[in-house]
């Protein structure tokens, strides 16, 4: 018997459901390393998110370019990262939009926390 795991509000648990569910999506973002499956992906992306199997709920986060609902849906954040890339996003625009705060203040909160 283990424990539940605590909640932490505002944050969605990365464990061993959330990776088989979000199993699909995780994989078609690594396949952004290569160049290209990101030229693939900008071309036709219905086709993309298809060949790769996601689901509906997946492929309207993917839509809306939402990272909660990416992360709800089973998106590991390292693995969204390279989808972002394609957007021209990057980990700290993620996190501004996982916070509901803009780019720079969600910078300037980085930094008052490193002093």
């Amino acid at each position: 018997m283990s424990a539940a795991a605590p909640e932490i509000p505002g944050t969605v648990l990365f464990d061993g459901r959330m990776a088989m569910r979000g199993y699909a999506l995780n994989k078609m973002c690594f396949s952004f390393n290569e160049a290209a499956n990101r030229t693939a992906f900008l071309a036709d992306e219905d086709a993309y998110c298809a060949a790769y199997g996601l689901t509906a709920e997946q492929r309207e986060a993917v839509r809306h370019r939402n990272v909660l609902e990416l992360l709800a849906a089973g998106g590991n954040v390292y693995y969204l990262a390279k989808f972002a890339g394609i957007l021209g996003l990057d980990v700290q625009d993620l996190g501004a939009q996982q916070t509901g705060m803009s780019k720079d203040a969600f910078k300037a909160k980085l930094q008052a926390a490193g002093r």
